[in-house]
């Protein structure tokens, strides 16, 4: 279950920035996750509230933006919705498609005490 460590990984930029902006409780967390980030949304719960559990982030309310993917068609030549990678082009059937977007995984935005 790769979500641990990405959960320890939300947790240390989170840590990080404590530190640099002297801030001491997390209220929120605005986590994007891309469809196509290889994360199980359920998982990434579970482990983000193991993971921040006696820490600065204890009882935070996790909120997740799921965002889109999407591909560029080269030979459409234009971006394209695609709900995997590898997927073929919805609009020409053609499997030049490169993934473009929905890959992300980051802390959009906290909200802290």
């Amino acid at each position: 279950m790769h979500e641990m460590s990405l959960a320890e990984g939300v947790l240390q930029v989170i840590e990080d920035s404590a530190r640099a902006n002297g801030f001491t409780r997390v209220k929120t967390v605005w986590l994007e996750i891309g469809s196509l980030a290889g994360v199980e949304v359920e998982a990434m719960r579970f482990c983000f509230d193991a993971v921040v559990k006696d820490t600065l982030a204890d009882g935070t309310r996790l909120e997740i933006i799921e965002t889109e993917g999407q591909g560029w068609c080269m030979t459409c030549n234009k971006t394209v919705p695609i709900s995997q990678r590898y997927d073929p082009c919805p609009d020409c059937g053609g499997y030049q498609v490169q993934a473009t977007g929905g890959m992300e995984l980051k802390v959009r935005e906290l909200e802290v005490e």
